[in-house]
């Protein structure tokens, strides 16, 4: 995991700023999924910094696969407890041994994919607003991404014995993370919003077995 201040500039955030204060985004309580299709996030994507930091981790081609808006404010405030990303959208449900289970999301079959594959991917998540310690900032465990798929008990034994990382980042910044890092956020007790938008990058989107990622 790791922070990089300063990767868009005030005219870019603020750009992005307008568009969400006019986009007609199907959200929920913490914000929008499949948001790929939008414009402004599609050009977001292939940003030169964004795409060069994912290329970096990925050691090679880096394909955005699916956007989605955290959106945590005074009045649309939640918590996540400490957990990986283990699920990721795909074109087709195959029955294959070590995928799964499988979940529909708005249409598009979800599964918990194998460490191997979640492995190949990055999330880079791009702070809209500034994330302070007192607005539900990202918390991570250091180096859980190393540990491959967790069940329930041993994530929870890691964050009682681990010490987290607050996540704090200025506007225009971004925080490069793999899925399986062990990761949290608390509620919010400020009235200064933290928007974050999350995009995740994949060397390619013909996975092993069969499986081919969803754009989403």
């Amino acid at each position: 995991m790791a922070i990089v201040p300063g990767v868009l500039s005030s005219n870019e955030v603020s750009r992005l700023k307008n568009w969400l204060e006019n986009a007609a985004l199907k959200k929920s309580r913490a914000g929008a999924r499949h948001i790929l299709s939008e414009p402004e996030v599609r050009s977001l994507t292939n940003h030169p910094h964004l795409m060069e930091v994912a290329t970096m981790v990925l050691g090679g081609d880096a394909i955005p696969f699916r956007a989605t808006l955290f959106d945590k404010s005074p009045v649309s405030n939640w918590l996540v407890m400490w957990h990986q990303d283990t699920a990721l959208p795909l074109r087709e449900r195959r029955d294959v041994f070590g995928w799964g289970p499988w979940s529909v999301k708005e249409g598009i079959s979800y599964a918990h994919a194998p460490a191997s594959v979640l492995a190949q991917v990055v999330a880079i998540r791009v702070h809209i607003d500034d994330s302070t310690s007192s607005n539900g900032p990202l918390r991570t465990l250091p180096a859980t991404h190393t540990l491959g798929v967790l069940d329930d008990a041993k994530i929870q034994d890691l964050a009682a014995s681990t010490e987290a990382i607050e996540c704090t980042v200025k506007s225009g910044g971004i925080i490069v993370m793999r899925p399986l890092v062990v990761h949290a956020s608390s509620k919010s007790h400020s009235e200064i919003p933290r928007r974050v938008l999350h995009i995740e990058y994949a060397e390619t989107l013909r996975l092993c077995d069969g499986m081919e990622l969803a754009i989403a």
